[in-house]
């Protein structure tokens, strides 16, 4: 059931003094309860959007407990994903893989040698072959984002293949 129109938090002039009254008092409880490296500010404002979000759900009487109380919700949320995040990190990384030094090298030099292959090729082959073999486009979907024919695309695309081919040893 909606409230009337002056005791409705949707109204945007009695917001406006919610804000204004418990914004600072919002922040100050949330520094001096977590300190500033959880951004109390950030929180402030995301708490106001919850409000926005659930005016027409909460009499204005109840707004200084809902904002203090989400607020202070989404602190706690924060912290303790930082929790997790450095409990996370103290745990020993696996870095092993059952490539050899050598397998890692030689991929590391294949990954260089096609990224300046494909810096040679032609603008129009370049974005052609990107938009085929990157982002898995087909060659119709192709010709419509260039505005060109699908024949156009086969030809870039196969010119391309060819360039990188000559310059490529090993493909």
């Amino acid at each position: 059931m909606s409230q009337p129109l002056q005791d409705n938090i949707c109204e945007s002039q009695l917001f406006e003094r919610l804000y204004k009254k418990h914004a600072k008092n919002l922040h100050d409880f949330l520094y001096y309860k977590f300190g500033e490296h959880l951004n109390p500010q950030d929180t402030v404002q995301e708490a106001f959007i919850k409000l926005w979000q659930n005016c027409s759900k909460i009499a204005p009487s109840k707004a200084k407990s809902f904002l203090f109380t989400t607020a202070n919700n989404l602190m706690l949320n924060a912290f303790a994903h930082q929790k997790v995040v450095l409990k996370y990190n103290k745990q020993p990384q696996k870095h092993s893989t059952n490539e050899t030094p050598e397998f890692v090298l030689q991929e590391k030099e294949y990954h260089q040698k096609l990224q300046k292959a494909i810096t040679n090729l032609t603008e129009a082959q370049r974005i052609a072959f990107l938009l085929n073999r990157v982002e898995g486009k087909r060659f119709k979907e192709i010709a419509e984002l260039l505005d060109i024919s699908t024949k156009a695309v086969e030809k870039r695309i196969y010119g391309a293949l060819k360039k990188l081919r000559g310059e490529i040893e090993g493909i």
